[in-house]
């Protein structure tokens, strides 16, 4: 697993799953999806989920039976697999044309080569009454040509974590807003002998989110979607973007030792920002979480801002970059499965996996549950986006979000230019 599916995953949890996804795969064995009658005649929808560790491994069967309870002629039936195994197992099953009932999905490229194959059903119709009820950002990542095609039950966003004590101590009144007071902000803080960023270069992805952003902040959401597209990202403003980094890189803001860098080990990325010897992080809404257990966490004086808006560029300050994960339904699959999925959406059903799975909601009447001010910081910023970019390693194929990684790594090492970075990814795409 990479590092940033293993940090995505709801805060580390899919560590705790080693060795299920053997015993997993074997327990579901078939690939005819479940579908059918069980000895009692009920109507069987095989649900397949990636909620391998607790407080979700217990919560996902309650709600099964939550609704079998008000539902007696259908029984769901859950098949759990740790998320490398998920994505194996998913991907035979794609080629196969054969799927789950309900499975999980983090939508972007995959989801769209199944829509393709016509193999997930259109949910467009099936959800508009509830359309209104949802932040509008955690549906993006599902919705190809005005069509929905997946449930959302979880959403997160990439922002910055920052020290308010060495802010304070470098002069720092109020984090930055644009690109230009952000590299004051770092000198500022480099001239009162603060380490102004956390990065664990031997990850790479965790440096692919600056120039993710900044080529956000430049070309806009649209512009990203264009660029996919086109399978080019020669464009100026990526180039741009890379310059901007370029310009970040110069001042030498990382910790000693950050090309060695892991994320999660204990004097690595998280490590460092949580025992308060950085003074910002760029990660997403589990980074709390990770720098307590990796480090020893910095508690009220941990806060949180959106990356910066760059002069000129065609993105917004309110643009977001970030992921989820939501749940698609077989084409053919039987109406039950639909009727599962808007149960387990609504509002009320949102407060429990909020306030009892520490999900950000993803209904809007549920936000109310919340009560972690660290999510309430990126739940906010969600709820006010003005548009949302999938995580690139999911939005495009694999092999080019790799590039992306790969390549930006190479530019924050100085051995790859701004240009480089944007011929190697439009290579890849093209190949694809």
């Amino acid at each position: 697993m990479s590092a940033s599916d293993f940090s995505r995953r709801r805060f580390l949890g899919a560590a705790s799953a080693a060795g299920l996804g053997a015993a997993a795969l074997t327990a579901c064995g078939g690939s005819d999806s479940g579908s059918g009658k069980d000895s009692s005649g009920r109507t069987v929808i095989e649900w397949w989920n990636i909620q391998t560790t607790e407080p979700s491994k217990t919560i996902w069967p309650e709600r099964a039976k939550a609704f079998e309870a008000k539902n007696p002629d259908v029984r769901i039936k859950l098949v759990t697999l740790e998320n490398d195994a998920y994505k194996s197992k998913m991907t035979a099953l794609t080629s196969s044309g054969k799927l789950p009932d309900i499975y999980h999905t983090w939508g972007g490229g995959v989801l769209q080569q199944q829509i393709d194959a016509g193999l997930v059903e259109d949910l467009t119709t099936s959800m508009e009454p509830m359309a209104g009820t949802l932040v509008p950002a955690s549906v993006k990542a599902y919705q190809f040509d005005s069509k929905t095609y997946a449930m959302p039950f979880d959403i997160g966003a990439v922002g910055f974590w920052y020290n308010k004590a060495l802010f304070k101590k470098a002069g720092i009144s109020a984090p930055p807003t644009t690109w230009d007071d952000y590299l004051d902000t770092v000198k500022k803080l480099k001239s009162a002998g603060v380490t102004p960023i956390a990065l664990a270069g031997k990850e790479k992805w965790p440096g692919m989110y600056f120039w993710s952003y900044l080529s956000m902040r430049i070309a806009g959401v649209d512009g990203m979607q264009k660029a996919a597209d086109a399978k080019d990202f020669t464009g100026d403003d990526f180039v741009k973007a890379g310059e901007h980094l370029k310009e970040l890189v110069a001042l030498k803001p990382f910790q000693k030792g950050f090309l060695g860098a892991a994320y999660s080990t204990p004097n690595g990325e998280a490590a460092t920002m949580g025992n308060g010897k950085a003074a910002m992080e760029l990660m997403g809404q589990w980074a709390p979480v990770v720098q307590a257990d990796a480090g020893k966490g910095i508690g009220k004086d941990l806060g949180f801002f959106s990356f910066p808006s760059v002069a000129g560029g065609k993105g917004q300050l309110t643009d977001v970059f970030g992921g989820g994960g939501g749940y698609a339904v077989r084409k053919g699959a039987p109406k039950a499965a639909v009727d599962f999925l808007k149960f387990f959406m609504t509002a009320e059903s949102d407060r429990i996996l909020v306030s009892k799975a520490n999900m950000i909601p993803v209904v809007k009447d549920a936000a109310s549950a919340l009560t972690d001010p660290n999510l309430t910081a990126v739940s906010d910023m969600l709820g006010k986006s003005t548009g949302f970019q999938l995580y690139l390693d999911q939005a495009y194929p694999p092999a080019v979000g790799q590039e992306v990684n790969d390549s930006v790594a190479a530019l924050i090492a100085g051995s790859k230019s701004p240009e480089q970075v944007a011929r190697s990814v439009t290579q890849v795409a093209k190949s694809q």
